[in-house]
């Protein structure tokens, strides 16, 4: 798996002008996406609109293209399935974003949850264990929830 996240940076998101920030960018954006797909397979079912839900979250915050992101995607299943604890991924986050990009990705995880019209409690527990991990306070664990719940009620993903 290490070998396929490396070839992927070099193919495809890499360049020779390359900083360490935008390496970092891209181990960030990695990290993010494996945080949603361990969300996605807390309730055992996969469903094609959490997974729809990940790829437009992942392309909107991260203003990636479809290649890159179906990449992205294929690795994040990888090193979700192949991650021992919620830390690998929640400690370059908080590494990388600060308190604002932290709560958002909150929002993006119960935009992913909520996709298949139903909240799992298991998926709950994940997020607000993740939200715990990357110190975002309960209110805006709270806040982002209803705001999503609400879009959602209203029409609006």
């Amino acid at each position: 798996m290490l070998l396929a996240i490396k070839q992927f940076f070099e193919e495809k998101l890499t360049t020779s002008s390359e900083t360490g920030s935008e390496q970092n960018d891209q181990k960030i954006e990695l990290a993010t996406a494996a945080l949603m797909f361990e969300l996605m397979k807390t309730d055992e079912t996969i469903d094609a609109r959490e997974k729809q839900a990940l790829t437009a979250v992942l392309r909107d915050t991260f203003h990636l293209d479809n290649a890159t992101v179906a990449n992205l995607v294929t690795l994040a299943e990888s090193a979700a399935h192949e991650a021992t604890s919620l830390y690998e991924f929640t400690s370059m986050v908080n590494e990388h974003y600060d308190y604002d990009q932290r709560v958002k990705l909150i929002e993006n995880l119960w935009r992913v949850a909520f996709a298949d019209t139903k909240l799992d409690r298991y998926e709950e527990h994940l997020i607000r264990k993740v939200s715990d991990l990357i110190y975002v306070r309960h209110s805006d664990f709270i806040r982002t929830k209803l705001a999503v719940k609400e879009r959602l009620e209203a029409g609006h993903a």
